[in-house]
């Protein structure tokens, strides 16, 4: 099994989409195997070889190999002359540091997941576990567990859509509390939108982050990186060896200069080395460019689909009509005219954003299933809030008068008076007495 198929339980949590996990996940486990092989290689392996003159001993081969590894080297095409000691040198500095290189992108490419993570826990209900939950109510089998998960997840829905809604709170006249007032009255926790804008963020993060790591490897590597991978098909094509080109980021052989101190004279040597290591680190960071081109350009692409489904109504409203249909919830055009409602008013933009992220991280069947469980919910709390109403408390009907049974005066059941009493067309011998004394 390849170490790479490990990356989806690298992580528990289930809360992204497939672009999110190529960063995260996909592109961390990468970097880690790369550090790994890097550093086989350099602590276990023989990382350099240097050409010393004849008269060195083997101390003074170990010696020159060690100091011209920690000292770093400098890359000299062929056809130049070796420098003076008082001129410029394209000096290799990195080629030691390569594992912690690769260690310290795998955490910044890790860091906006971090901080989704961190700051959706602020929403006031944690997304986090309102998606795990979702995410074993489509593991569970069993009917009875099923239905008992799903009313636990609806129920974790309904709370943190409910927390969404304004309690009312006092207005503070000063300046903190009236710029996050007036920035509150477009976005964030009240309105609706904090998870959603949060996810917009954290995914800028990640093209930021691809973008940043471009750039700042120019500074490293010392050579135009965010083009490498251009270059080298260029001279591929054109049948050039890139790797004896006038600027070379990996270069094989290098050059070392050195001093030794000997009787009281000091003793000047260059010498030519031999750099393995960066056999390993060319083709890595070869793979590293397009990977990352790619990884940019996915996560590009998905920041305008979820910004595009953040400004579109439509879209969302289709998405939720679409699982209410599925189980027959919308029959009348009543039904569908209250679906606006239920989007606008209950779900908003974190609650439809919710059950999309249902939708990336389980199965079609569980997304229908939540969304005609909270609709029922939702539905059958504004019945009951247009009966109270229609019926407001504390008014009731007048209660008819009541005459006693007289089989059982007694009696803590009262009979109406209207069943007491004979009916009209019926002759009773009272009545007919009554009749004859007029």
């Amino acid at each position: 099994m390849s170490i790479v198929s490990l990356a989806p339980q690298t992580r528990s949590k289930n809360d992204d989409d497939f672009s999110d996990r190529i960063s995260s996940r996909y592109t961390v486990v990468i970097l880690v195997v790369f550090a790994i092989v890097v550093s086989m290689n350099q602590y276990v392996g023989n990382p350099i070889t240097c050409w010393a003159p004849v008269h060195f001993t083997g101390s003074h081969i170990k010696f020159t190999n060690s100091y011209c590894w920690v000292r770093n080297t400098y890359y000299l095409p062929w056809e130049d002359e070796i420098p003076r000691a008082h001129e410029d040198r394209q000096t290799i500095p990195y080629y030691q540091w390569i594992p912690f290189i690769l260690l310290g992108q795998a955490i910044f490419f890790y860091l906006p997941t971090v901080i989704w993570h961190g700051l959706n826990s602020k929403a006031g209900v944690d997304a986090d576990n309102i998606l795990e939950t979702a995410n074993a109510l489509s593991r569970t089998d069993k009917v009875e567990d099923k239905d008992k998960t799903l009313g636990m997840v609806s129920k974790q829905i309904d709370r943190f859509l409910e927390s969404r809604k304004s309690n009312g709170d006092k207005w503070h006249f000063d300046c903190k509390h009236l710029l996050s007032a007036t920035l509150c009255r477009c976005c964030g926790k009240r309105v609706g939108n904090y998870l959603v804008l949060l996810f917009l963020f954290s995914k800028l993060c990640y093209i930021g982050n691809v973008v940043a790591q471009m750039f700042i490897l120019n500074r490293i590597l010392g050579t135009r990186y965010n083009w490498y991978g251009i270059q080298v098909l260029q001279d591929m094509v054109a049948d050039h060896d890139w790797t004896e080109a006038n600027i070379v980021a990996f270069p094989r052989v290098t050059m070392c200069d050195f001093r030794v101190r000997r009787l009281g004279n000091i003793h000047r040597y260059t010498v030519q080395c031999v750099l393995p290591i960066n056999l390993y680190n060319e083709k890595i960071y070869i793979f590293l460019w397009f990977w990352m081109l790619f990884v940019a350009i996915i996560s590009g692409v998905s920041f305008v689909v979820w910004l595009l489904r953040f400004l579109m109504r439509w879209d969302r409203l289709k998405f939720v009509r679409n699982h209410l249909i599925q189980q027959d919830k919308l029959e009348t055009d009543r039904d569908k005219e209250m679906s606006k409602d239920f989007l606008d008013n209950y779900l908003r933009q974190d609650g439809a954003f919710i059950l999309r992220l249902i939708a990336h991280n389980t199965n079609n069947i569980t997304t229908t299933e939540i969304t005609c469980a909270l609709w029922d919910q939702w539905k059958e709390y504004v019945l009951n809030k247009k009966r109270k109403k229609n019926n407001p408390e504390g008014e009731e009907e007048e209660a008819e008068p009541t005459a006693p049974d007289e089989e059982n005066p007694d009696d803590a059941e009262a009979i109406p008076l209207k069943e007491a009493l004979p009916p009209d067309d019926e002759s009773t011998p009272e009545k007919e007495r009554l009749e004859k004394m007029e």
